[in-house]
């Protein structure tokens, strides 16, 4: 049990790591933001590279933040009866929907693996007038999808720890859920 729970508190730590990491890329989104706003409207030259190179870094921002908010019980949730369950029955619910949950993540790494391993076999460039190479950016996907996936595994293992009476490791996905 207890390699199990350092595992558990392993995987929480990197992508608390990541994610806490990747918070940052929003401050040079925002610089180079407002440097083309500048550019565009004050002295009358917009830049050819500064909303694609944002529009790329927003999109590492956004899927490698996927394992961190999954470990905060930060993605969207209908939660019109769910928040109203015991946390034994929120568990159960879980365990149930996970399935889908990792049918996904499964399609998500599958595919985008895929498309990250052709984008980096053919040295993929944006086709714009800056014309970036892209592939580093597409490898990001499949190893974005493997860091939610194993923080999904955590999550489920959590679920099935409260669903049948033992106590999951402090340090782990989803504490923050229990209050609710």
């Amino acid at each position: 049990m207890r390699a199990l729970h350092v595992f558990m508190r392993g995987v929480t730590r990197i992508n608390e790591w990541i994610g806490r990491a990747v918070s940052w890329l929003i401050l040079p989104i925002f610089v180079l933001l407002m440097l083309e706003v500048f550019q565009r409207y004050f002295l009358g030259r917009p830049t050819v590279w500064t909303n694609e190179l944002a529009q790329l870094l927003f999109g590492v921002y956004a899927v490698l933040a996927g394992g961190y908010l999954l470990a905060h019980g930060g993605h969207v949730n209908v939660d019109l009866l769910y928040g109203k369950l015991p946390v034994r029955a929120r568990a159960c619910v879980d365990v149930l929907t996970s399935v889908l949950f990792f049918l996904f993540v499964g399609a998500l790494l599958y595919y985008g693996g895929s498309l990250a391993y052709e984008s980096m076999e053919t040295w993929e460039r944006s086709q714009s007038a800056w014309n970036p190479y892209i592939w580093p950016f597409k490898l990001v996907v499949p190893l974005a999808a493997l860091l939610l996936l194993l923080q999904g595994i955590v999550k489920l293992l959590r679920d099935l720890m409260i669903l049948f009476g033992v106590e999951p490791p402090a340090g782990s996905a989803g504490e923050n859920r229990e209050g609710a």
